[in-house]
């Protein structure tokens, strides 16, 4: 069958969905703590001293306490759209912030964290307020991502840094063909391409934007499982065209069995298509200038990048 075409969820469905994953959150997030670790320690082979750092969709609070660690003196707002998600984030704050006062090895007693709930495309801060900010696996909630990216420059000082990782278009792509078979209704979300993501960055003018991307892949010994999981950090289906209805027990049968091309010998695998970029605030305004799709769409390993970042000097 053909999948209906993808339209956008609602924010407020973004919300309502990740309320009610924040109990369940931190039990089932294994490759979204990944990610974020992963992109917090791509901070080691930059060289700033942030002061400002908002961390976006910061969920409950991985980055945020990651972000303490590494840079003690910076003022630190945790911001998410879903409340719970912060009420959650900021229990785990405060209780380091008690542990700390004994041990002496995490937030400095002088360290400010705010916490914000607020949407990523409208955000309610100054302009040139922020020296860094971090995203990990949120901006694929954000279907307009020129007016993402304008937002995250406006609030950058010159100079600033923007760290973020989102999803690309193979992820899920066992689940999403399994349920192509036998339904044309939307059962996955869609993911954008490392490419548009590149050219929207490109478009709004950002300095040095460098785009990777790598592959996470999970086994389970069970498709239902799978499902569970999902639903568990909030990350299932949420587009318009989805199917609204309680799916059938025949069809939901029918699907595990198109699943079982997928299976391996190490269960039946799901596909994180991950995607890793950054760019910095021009400390002038930019010009838009022509050039080949290779220069607007960069992509290197993660040992190129390492080079790459190692050498950046910072004034």
């Amino acid at each position: 069958m053909t999948e209906a075409s993808p339209q956008p969820f609602t924010k407020q469905q973004v919300r309502d969905s990740f309320n009610k994953a924040a109990e369940t959150y931190d039990t089932f997030a294994i490759v979204q703590r990944e990610v974020c670790k992963r992109l917090l320690e791509r901070l080691d082979y930059i060289k700033v001293a942030p002061q400002m750092i908002l961390d976006i969709g910061a969920g409950t609070g991985q980055g945020t306490q990651g972000l303490a660690l590494q840079y003690p003196d910076a003022h630190i707002i945790s911001m998410d759209i879903a409340e719970n998600m912060l009420l959650k984030n900021r229990d785990k704050i405060q209780t380091q912030s008690t542990l700390a006062k004994k041990v002496k090895n995490f937030f400095k007693e002088k360290q400010m964290v705010q916490f914000v709930c607020a949407d990523a495309e409208q955000l309610p801060f100054a302009d040139a307020s922020m020296d860094m900010i971090f995203s990990s696996l949120t901006i694929q909630w954000c279907p307009d991502l020129t007016k993402l990216f304008n937002e995250f420059r406006r609030v950058l000082k010159p100079g600033g840094l923007l760290m973020f990782t989102t999803l690309g278009t193979q992820t899920l792509h066992e689940l999403r063909a399994s349920w192509a078979e036998v339904s044309d209704k939307i059962h996955v979300n869609h993911f954008a391409d490392m490419h548009d993501i590149g050219d929207a960055l490109y478009n709004v003018q950002v300095e040095n934007p460098v785009m990777d991307n790598e592959t996470i892949v999970l086994n389970y010994q069970s498709i239902k499982q799978i499902l569970i999981e999902l639903k568990a950090v909030g990350a299932h289906n949420q587009n318009v065209g989805r199917e609204k209805a309680l799916t059938g027990k025949s069809r939901l049968q029918a699907m595990y069995k198109a699943y079982e091309k997928f299976r391996t010998e190490e269960g039946y695998p799901v596909t994180y298509d991950v995607l890793y970029g950054h760019a910095w605030n021009p400390k002038t305004p930019m010009q838009k200038t022509q050039s080949d799709s290779q220069q607007q769409h960069t992509s290197i390993s993660l040992a190129q990048l390492k080079s790459t970042l190692g050498s950046r000097e910072r004034s």
